[in-house]
């Protein structure tokens, strides 16, 4: 069952991601958004890097972000991947 929230693009569904906030219609999670803008890319330039998102898209997720980080920073956390299991030709140090 999808669960709607006050944000109209964001969506859980526990069939999706173990039901992390997404964009609706898509597979695409809002932490993807806001870790892709960490990296420096403007909001209006994410949909370059995403194009299956909108710009509206875009922002509602930083919206959502704005009203729900240590949510987010949590999926963030948990998803990232251990540094020694990074090849050393890909990291940044």
């Amino acid at each position: 069952m999808i669960q709607t929230t006050e944000h109209c693009y964001i969506v859980k569904n526990p069939q999706i991601l173990s039901g992390e906030p997404v964009i609706r219609g898509t597979r695409t999670p809002v932490r993807a958004i806001i870790e892709t803008w960490r990296l420096g890319i403007s909001p209006e330039n994410i949909p370059v890097h995403l194009p299956h998102i909108t710009l509206a898209q875009v922002f509602d997720a930083l919206s959502y972000y704005s009203d729900y980080q240590s949510e987010i920073n949590r999926y963030i956390e948990n998803n990232r991947i251990p540094a020694e299991k990074i090849d050393p030709l890909v990291r940044d140090e």
